[in-house]
């Protein structure tokens, strides 16, 4: 069967992370994305390195499989002309420039809704294209910081960032559910419509329920490590040998917990019986907890309580997630034929259709690969395309 999002046509002007990890999981269902680079520079991610493999950016090639990659002067008047050729028989559009750079470049949303009045129009930016702070850039790590997430992520004394770049990954998938949700909305009336996704916003949405919290009693959660507010135990324990996650959700897995580890002392003990209470004594009791497990050794604390029905298991390194048979059931890493690169791995995309399958049609592109290709598609000849190497237009 055909992908979902075969037959839809997405042209990509924007870089980094967001983006591109937007536009790629659109490929990755069938789309057919053109992206867009500086000519000789290209997108900046191709270099953030390390890592590299083959002098290749292992930043830009997880974020790009799939795609078709030219190159264009934006600020030429040839390489407006061809953006808007392209944004003609497109059904997308993606940036992440500056607020008012688009418009800037004779490129805004007013004016490519006349071209294409179905036309997609997705824009992503650090603070969201309204409000006081609309011009200013917005980069992961400071979004973590600014949209809350490092107030609640580290110890007591120490705010910390996620160890992936978390604003970026999710703002990415926000707009691409965005644009699928739109591109149904143009089946319905015809017309396209503008996309403001900010990471900032993004980040508000994850605070979730700490979000209402706050509404409902002022109240907001503080850094606790691996722990969590309300939830005890529901954290990392060091065991003899390494750190383990026991996740304690309710009564009755802190009952299963304590048989399966013969603490009936812990059991009967009234104090520790409700959830409620735990957290009350939450630093006595992960003063027991804490002595304890670090007697065992932790193949038996997870085997004991995988037994009973507990959710736990060992803080893992990215190779051992990697090389873990479940991770490689779940086929999750995926294979590319590259240019430059044998045996390119990159992570796959994460949902399992019954009936359709995302495959690598195309490795991460090479700068201005297909140049020729995208541009002989409009009608330019090989003439054509020669002089705009020639002008430094592509």
């Amino acid at each position: 069967m055909n992908l979902p999002m075969e037959g839809f046509k997405v042209l990509e002007l924007s870089r980094t992370l967001a983006g591109p990890y937007a536009t790629m999981l659109l490929a990755d269902m069938g789309a057919e994305v053109i992206k867009v680079e500086q000519p000789n520079t290209g997108d900046e991610s191709r270099r953030f390195v390390p890592p590299k493999w083959n002098e290749e950016s292992c930043y830009y090639l997880s974020a790009n499989r799939n795609k078709k990659g030219i190159t264009l002067d934006l600020k030429s008047e040839e390489g407006v002309a061809i953006v808007k050729q392209l944004v003609k028989e497109s059904d997308v559009l993606v940036e992440n420039f500056r607020t008012g750079t688009m418009e800037k470049l004779g490129l805004g949303y007013e004016v490519l809704k006349e071209i294409n009045p179905r036309l997609i129009f997705c824009a992503i930016s650090g603070f969201g294209r309204t409000g006081p702070e609309k011009n200013r850039a917005g980069y992961d790590v400071l979004m973590q910081g600014f949209g809350g997430l490092m107030s609640i992520t580290g110890d007591e004394d120490h705010p910390v960032k996620a160890g992936m770049s978390i604003a970026d990954l999710t703002t990415g998938i926000f707009a691409a559910f965005s644009i699928s949700s739109a591109l149904h909305g143009v089946k319905q009336t015809g017309k396209g419509q503008y996309l403001d996704v900010s990471l900032l916003d993004g980040q508000v949405a994850l605070l979730n329920h700490m979000a209402t919290g706050f509404y409902a009693d002022g109240s907001y959660p503080k850094r606790m490590g691996t722990a969590h507010g309300t939830l005890v135990p529901y954290q990392a324990f060091k065991a003899a040998d390494r750190e383990v996650i026991l996740a304690v959700a309710n009564d009755g897995l802190w009952k299963k917990l304590c048989l399966g580890l013969e603490w009936d002392d812990l059991l009967k003990n009234e104090k520790y019986r409700y959830n409620y209470d735990r957290v009350k004594y939450r630093t006595e009791l992960v003063d027991i907890l804490s002595e304890r497990i670090a007697q065992m050794e932790s193949i038996e604390i997870i085997e004991k309580l995988e037994k009973v029905g507990v959710p736990c298991g060992p803080i893992q390194n990215i190779e051992e997630v990697l090389t873990h048979p479940q991770v490689i059931a779940r086929e999750m890493m995926m294979d590319i034929k590259h240019p430059n690169i044998p045996n390119l791995k990159v992570p796959a995309f994460p949902v399992k259709f019954s009936e359709t399958q995302t495959t690598a049609r195309y490795h991460p592109p090479l700068l201005g690969e297909h140049n020729n290709q995208v541009l002989q598609g409009l009608g330019y000849s090989e003439e054509d395309i020669e002089e705009l190497k020639n002008k430094n237009i592509i």
